[in-house]
């Protein structure tokens, strides 16, 4: 009985394993398969303290194993006493230098990387014609999505990140409500954002997105929030250069009128969402409450975990809170007919700057 318990728990552990490990592999979300030169540099680091704490366990266990084969009691006898090395002094030094050597070995690298990665002098540089050389993208965190403000060329979004591929990109990060943390594992991080102080740092994007399973890298919130935390995910898109500023030019023009998809239902979010959203892509940050939704139509979930689709926008403006407790958005569920919902969902599918 005992025994088929043993194995059982031995069954259990290994399948909880497989779950763990089956995140590995996904180059959109994993640390493991680095696509810029920030999160390589980091895994680097990580495969370095790796090897110093194994190559520790190989010695320590083969030591241990030396011991307890050749000095064990039935090969050597009752009254055999084995050389007494109190007092060695180069064995007291050997096991003094030997882990200092290791601690600087992990140590020296750390600290450089340390400040080469929080190295944001060149932020605010500007070319001679006083044009910004570098991409500065403002993040603020909050309850619970994403906003993220191009100060430069005077746009903003809400829940996807859109940046060019084989640049520094600068971020400026603060928390509007609770502290959170950025995050997107397969290009490096993490950093706290603050309600009272701005984080810096920068990224580099060197894979495209398009080529992922699900065309975007995963970005998280590191930092529990609240009862949604988990829910708190966003999504990057990275394009070549020449593709992203084609991207910001349609961006910019969301200034003017957009063509809708469904005009009753353009009617109903003037009535119902215009207070707290905006489907202009040109502005400021904080300028309204709620998500920016002027290319909602391109995202690629609803709400940052569900699917994209009118069904899936319908389910979350029914109720909100059912599916992420905790936020700030109201529900329309018993506000709006099935007609009328089914109307607006229409319209915000439809706006889109990238189709």
């Amino acid at each position: 009985m005992m025994k088929g318990l043993k194995k059982w728990r031995l069954f259990s552990l290994l399948a909880v394993l497989t779950v763990f490990l089956a995140g590995c592999g996904q180059e959109q979300l994993s640390t493991l398969l680095p696509a810029g030169q920030v999160g390589r540099d980091q895994f680097n680091l990580l495969l370095l303290a790796s090897g110093i704490m194994l190559l520790v366990i190989i010695v320590v266990v083969a030591i241990y194993l030396i011991a307890l084969l050749r000095y064990r009691r039935s090969k050597l006898g009752e009254d055999f006493i084995p050389e007494q090395v109190e007092g060695s002094h180069k064995l007291e030094l050997v096991w003094t230098i030997i882990p200092i050597l290791l601690i600087l070995l992990l140590a020296v690298p750390t600290v450089y990387y340390t400040y080469k990665l929080g190295d944001v002098s060149a932020m605010g540089a500007v070319d001679e014609d006083g044009n910004a050389e570098h991409l500065v993208v403002d993040v603020t965190a909050k309850l619970y999505w994403w906003e993220f403000e191009y100060p430069e060329l005077g746009i903003v979004t809400a829940q996807e990140l859109v940046v060019p591929t084989d640049e520094k990109v600068y971020f400026n990060l603060i928390a509007s409500d609770v502290k959170h943390s950025f995050w997107i594992p397969a290009v490096g991080g993490k950093l706290d954002t603050n309600v009272e102080n701005v984080n810096k740092f920068y990224l580099v994007f060197e894979k495209e997105s398009k080529d992922l399973k699900d065309g975007v890298f995963y970005g998280k919130c590191a930092e529990l929030c609240g009862p949604s935390h988990a829910l708190m995910d966003f999504k990057v898109k990275t394009m070549p250069r020449p593709e992203f500023d084609k991207w910001v030019t349609a961006m910019q023009a969301t200034a003017e009128k957009q063509n809708v998809a469904n005009e009753q239902g353009e009617e109903i979010f003037n009535q119902s969402c215009i207070g707290c959203h905006a489907v202009s892509g040109v502005g400021e940050s904080n300028e309204k409450q709620g998500p920016n939704l002027a290319s909602f139509g391109d995202r690629n979930r609803v709400a940052g975990f569900m699917d994209h689709s009118k069904e899936g926008l319908i389910e979350w403006l029914t109720d909100t809170q059912e599916h992420k407790p905790g936020n700030k958005m109201p529900s329309f569920g018993g506000q709006l007919s099935d007609q009328e919902m089914d109307a607006l969902a229409e319209y915000l599918m439809g706006l889109s700057v990238e189709k």
